[in-house]
């Protein structure tokens, strides 16, 4: 964590003392009507020293589930820390928001342009201006998701099988599933791997959907790592998780054999047997009625919502090895 002898944190220009709360602009770029655009930056920092964490969403212009949450923790208070600084931002790809759309305007994906480039594309100088001013300050990050088109993720947390030193953490997080994924090449993850900058992130619902199940597992499992850290003001209670955290090691996507329209049978984390009956696909003029069983056996983390799928799409995320 980069602070000043007297303990000032210096950040996008701004001086934050300790005690102090201040809402910096993490300024990139303006509208392509000359309008400013502002990316808030909400900073709060208590009179002890301690820990700084970094809470971060909306990486993905549509997935609103994630800004929810951090929404949620400033809204609440949650991010005034009795030790130690947290740092919030709701929204990282502001204009990907502004348009309900996961990509820039410039068509890219900020997840697969780290570390970015101070002369490169819009998502690219966005990505620059996020490792060089903000990630150096943060001792531990929070990076909340969902799943996209459409399909439902369950609550969980993903990390490099490698990153086993997290396993702790994830279990004072307290989601139900955790999920080992390899690092994705230019992602937001790799790239604070790459730095030493330790980093959970959290997969909960679809894009464009607020879900009040996954938004409760965000807040609460933020809380608990707060508490762990003893950042957690006591106005607020930080229950334990009711059942232990899943492990998955190792997963697989069963597709549609036909195209058609679809509708699961099987809750999303749910545990279920292999050739067990878990959704279905039909046809508009009521001749074809196939029905889509358990590929083999293992809990379902992601369940495709959409009503039409085609041959080759993905209907459900099924664990077929645990920890």
């Amino acid at each position: 964590m980069q602070l000043g002898k007297n303990g000032v944190l210096s950040i996008l220009g701004e001086n934050i003392y300790p005690g102090e709360s201040k809402e910096v602009n993490f300024d990139v770029a303006n509208l392509h009507t000359s309008g400013a655009v502002n990316v808030p930056v909400i900073i709060e920092r208590a009179k002890k020293p301690g820990p700084t964490v970094l809470f971060t969403a909306g990486i993905h212009g549509d997935e609103v589930n994630g800004t929810e949450i951090v929404r949620q923790l400033i809204a609440k208070g949650i991010n005034k820390p009795k030790i130690g600084t947290i740092i919030c931002m709701p929204v990282i790809n502001i204009f990907g928001f502004i348009n309900l759309k996961r990509e820039f305007p410039d068509g890219r994906d900020l997840n697969r342009v780290f570390p970015g480039s101070k002369s490169g594309s819009l998502a690219s100088r966005v990505a620059y201006k996020l490792v060089k001013d903000i990630i150096p300050h943060a001792d531990l990050i929070i990076d909340f998701h969902t799943g996209g088109s459409g399909r439902f993720n369950a609550p969980q947390l993903r990390y490099s099988k490698h990153k086993t030193n997290f396993d702790e953490l994830a279990r004072v997080f307290g989601a139900p599933f955790v999920l080992y994924s390899s690092n994705l090449s230019k992602s937001f993850r790799s790239t604070c791997n790459k730095l030493g900058k330790p980093l959970l992130l959290f997969e909960g619902g679809k894009s464009f959907h607020i879900d009040e199940v996954v938004t409760n597992s965000g807040v609460n499992g933020s809380k608990r790592i707060l508490k762990h850290l003893g950042m957690l003001r006591t106005i607020f209670k930080s229950t334990k998780p009711k059942n232990a955290c899943i492990f998955i090691t190792d997963s697989k996507w069963q597709r549609a054999k036909f195209s058609g329209m679809f509708k699961a049978s099987i809750a999303v984390g749910s545990f279920v047997e292999k050739d067990a009956i878990i959704g279905n696909i039909t046809d508009p003029y009521g001749k074809l009625n196939y029905f889509v069983r358990a590929s083999n056996t293992g809990y379902i983390i992601n369940v495709n919502e959409s009503p039409i799928v085609y041959q080759g799409d993905a209907l459900f995320h099924i664990s077929t090895m645990l920890k």
